[in-house]
């Protein structure tokens, strides 16, 4: 953290787990999303003069964030492995969170990077419509439109009809 500015150290503290858990939604590893926070918040410092000024310094903070991550996805190439021998299948534990959460992970994949960005900022940052248009730079009918189609293509995602009701209370 910034010794430099306290404010910026409280903005910090007060919002780095929420930060880390987007960009694990997002499509981070744990250890991934750590990185692709710190690095986002970063870069935040670099410009905190900038983000202070921002008419919603969460939504900005969000900003840099999905850049970030949208930044390491394009410089890594994430193909195919071939390998001789399949790795061992891991079971879950077993208990109703881990399924269900596993279930919102793997329908959050199924979507496209633009709805899966839109789906977490709305639902699980909570941001309003206009501020995911100002993190995501674009209109807020964009944004409805992304969100409208992630919804539909959730709803029909048969893994969650398994867990209706249960795997929404396993993203915060």
């Amino acid at each position: 953290m910034s010794r430099a500015d306290p404010e910026f150290d409280e903005f910090v503290a007060a919002r780095w787990p929420r930060l880390v858990r987007a960009a694990v939604l997002l499509g981070c590893g744990s250890h991934e999303a750590e990185d692709v926070t710190q690095t986002a918040l970063t870069r935040c410092l670099v410009s905190w003069s900038r983000v202070q000024r921002a008419d919603d310094r969460d939504a900005y903070v969000y900003r840099v964030l999905v850049n970030t991550f949208t930044d390491t996805r394009r410089r890594r190439w994430r193909g195919e492995q071939p390998t001789e021998h399949l790795p061992e299948v891991v079971t879950p534990d077993g208990t109703r969170d881990v399924i269900a959460r596993d279930a919102v992970d793997r329908a959050l994949a199924k979507l496209s990077a633009d709805q899966r960005t839109a789906v977490v900022l709305r639902y699980y940052a909570n941001l309003t419509e206009v501020q995911m248009a100002v993190a995501l730079d674009v209109a807020p009918g964009t944004v409805k439109s992304r969100l409208s189609r992630a919804l539909s293509t959730l709803a029909a995602d048969p893994d969650l009809a398994d867990h209706e009701g249960h795997a929404c209370s396993t993203t915060t």
